[in-house]
């Protein structure tokens, strides 16, 4: 669902973002956002990894880096989108360094359900999850 104007600047959808204090824990930030989408950034911390054998992050950790970017794709796009309806999320390999990059699509605006799609790639560019989110406007 390219194509769509934004609504929201990186600048405020940046401010909107920090707002919360788990996102400023997760040292979030907007690398870019566009019609096409939206691609947020996060540091790798040491606090984040479950299994210390692999060194690996745990899967909530991704799953709300996968949520937040698909809420904050559809808010730069002017939907009222307020809280997670349903979350799907496949891991695709242990993501063991950062970091972490997050890129987000519209999938459907509506009334009173959106759809974003988001997929998480390490400092390799290799995808390390993906995952879709319904979310109550």
């Amino acid at each position: 669902m390219s194509g769509l104007p934004m609504v929201l600047e990186r600048a405020r959808l940046q401010e909107l973002l920090d707002i919360a204090p788990f996102h400023q824990w997760l040292g979030l930030k907007i690398q870019s956002c566009s019609e096409d989408g939206l691609e947020l950034t996060m540091p790798w911390r040491a606090e984040i990894i479950s299994n210390p054998v692999l060194g690996a992050a745990h899967g909530g950790v991704l799953a709300a880096l996968i949520d937040l970017t698909g809420l904050y794709t559809l808010l730069m796009l002017g939907t009222r989108a307020k809280a997670t309806a349903d979350l799907r999320v496949d891991y695709h390999r242990p993501a063991t360094a950062g970091p972490l990059v997050a890129r987000g699509q519209v999938i459907k605006i509506g009334r009173q359900i959106s759809v974003a799609e988001a997929r998480i790639f390490g400092p390799d560019d290799k995808l390390l999850a993906s995952g879709r989110g319904a979310y109550i406007c």
